[in-house]
């Protein structure tokens, strides 16, 4: 099984007029500061606040009647959680979400909001799969990953698609790397439409699981990471997304949580748009000079999420 663009492209037909068409801001003192054009992908503007709702609703419109009526379970730390509950409340069905008992209150509260029922798990001793896993047996639902499914990965990919249409010049595309679901569709869509782009991934630096995967040629395991950026907690790249990160990706970029936060400060403060802290990791990556670019050059940035906690955001723009 492989991803195309023509699965992103149908990805984006089942899509129209149900997710948004996120805007494409430019800001003057982003583009001083890094030397490059910077695009700025406002996935934190989606429905549910990210990008995942684009994978998890195409998920959701490949399924028939019959799983439709069975219901959907998900694993999340928060955003792919709301994407699923706001999916499955769009089709008519209902949602089991398996969440880790430190995911942040805004995202479980929303998650909750949409309609979702919600299971905790331990991410630091259970296995958050297995867990979504033993639900599907006992119900019968059908599970709806986070990243590691081609039809998840058409629907993130929806996301550079739009951004390629309305800015087609881009020399490169910066997004950050969980489990690999967004930057796949996104390199996949962007490889085929700009074949000379440059397509970087970006992660923490204490949860590079996929950056040590690229350079040993292999998936690499690490421990549970620790990070500011919860969205990006993930140990292992998907068995499914890796292939086509090494495919399509030149490289994976490393940022600390001090500049994660310095993104953050960055964007609400002189951009005036608000973000997470896993939102922001890609803009942290050109922010710190990161990017193997020219001066000049222009450069696509996703943001992938706004749900921030209101607690957290007010200590990072305090510079605490």
């Amino acid at each position: 099984m492989s991803l195309t663009l023509a699965d992103v492209r149908a990805a984006a037909e089942r899509l129209r007029g149900q997710v948004l068409r996120t805007p494409v801001l430019v800001s003057e003192p982003l583009d001083e500061v890094t030397g490059c054009r910077v695009r700025l992908k406002c996935e934190n503007l989606q429905r549910a606040g990210a990008f995942k709702l684009r994978g998890a609703l195409n998920k959701l419109l490949t399924l028939d009647a019959g799983e439709r009526e069975r219901g959907v379970v998900a694993f999340s730390s928060g955003n792919h959680a709301q994407g699923v509950a706001l999916a499955a409340r769009l089709v008519g069905t209902t949602a089991v979400i398996c969440m880790p008992t430190d995911a942040p209150r805004l995202k479980l509260e929303a998650t909750r909001g949409y309609g979702a029922e919600v299971v905790f798990y331990d991410r630091q001793k259970d296995d958050r799969e297995q867990v979504a896993r033993a639900i599907v047996e006992r119900t019968g639902r059908v599970l709806v990953p986070p990243y590691d499914d081609l039809a998840i990965m058409a629907g993130q990919g929806t996301a550079a698609l739009e951004l390629l249409e309305e800015v087609p010049e881009l020399d490169a595309l910066v997004v950050p790397v969980g489990g690999g679901g967004l930057i796949a569709g996104c390199a996949t869509a962007a490889r085929a439409l700009r074949p000379a782009i440059r397509v970087f991934g970006v992660e923490a630096d204490t949860a590079n699981d996929t950056a040590l995967s690229l350079q040993r040629g292999e998936r690499v395991g690490i421990p549970p990471p620790t990070t500011i950026a919860d969205g990006i907690r993930i140990t292992i790249p998907g068995a499914l997304t890796f292939p086509v990160v090494q495919r399509h990706v030149e490289g994976v970029l490393l940022v600390t949580d001090d500049e994660i936060r310095a993104a953050v400060r960055f964007l609400a403060l002189r951009v005036h748009v608000v973000t997470e802290p896993t939102g922001a990791v890609a803009a942290a990556a050109v922010l710190a000079g990161r990017l193997p670019v020219p001066r000049g050059a222009t450069v696509g940035v996703v943001l992938s999420g706004g749900n921030v906690d209101p607690d957290a955001l007010i200590e990072i723009l305090r510079g605490a």
